[in-house]
């Protein structure tokens, strides 16, 4: 009888990344995110497993888009209420939130459902170039 050997998660050493976005592009940055976070990088890589590493973001108030994207991009949000539609371009979702950009867009490069919410829980974002989690010793990427 065959077996196929399935690596568990919880044998997986998880490393801490950093990744400073500024003057960086929005979908670059968010597309090399999603990979690390996923784990598919790795040799170990399961579809259905959290094998994947822990992502600090920070500078990402200085995150870039290419074109007329600053103006035209439009974010959405719903309270739930009668006529509660919220639109927000870029720029001004930069200026009041802007870790909540680079969060859209790597939330929306992972899976859906409760492996997706999982591995979003790796990612961290910061405004400015500090970050609580300099006792990880994260590794510089890009």
């Amino acid at each position: 009888m065959k077996s196929n050997f399935v690596p568990l998660a919880k044998t997986n050493n998880k490393k801490w990344y950093l990744i400073d976005a500024k003057g960086k592009t929005l979908g670059r940055v968010s597309t090399l995110i999603a990979t690390i976070i996923s784990g598919k990088h790795k040799s170990l890589y399961n579809s259905s497993f959290n094998c994947g590493d822990f992502v600090i973001a920070i500078n990402v108030q200085d995150i870039q888009v290419t074109g007329k994207k600053a103006s035209q991009k439009i974010y959405r949000r719903h309270s739930g209420r009668p006529g509660g539609l919220k639109i927000e371009t870029f720029e001004k979702l930069q200026d009041r939130v802007p870790e909540k950009i680079l969060e859209n867009a790597v939330r929306g490069m992972l899976p859906k459902g409760p492996l997706g919410r999982d591995l979003y829980k790796n990612l961290k974002v910061y405004k400015g170039d500090s970050h609580p989690h300099k006792s990880q010793t994260p590794e510089l990427l890009v």
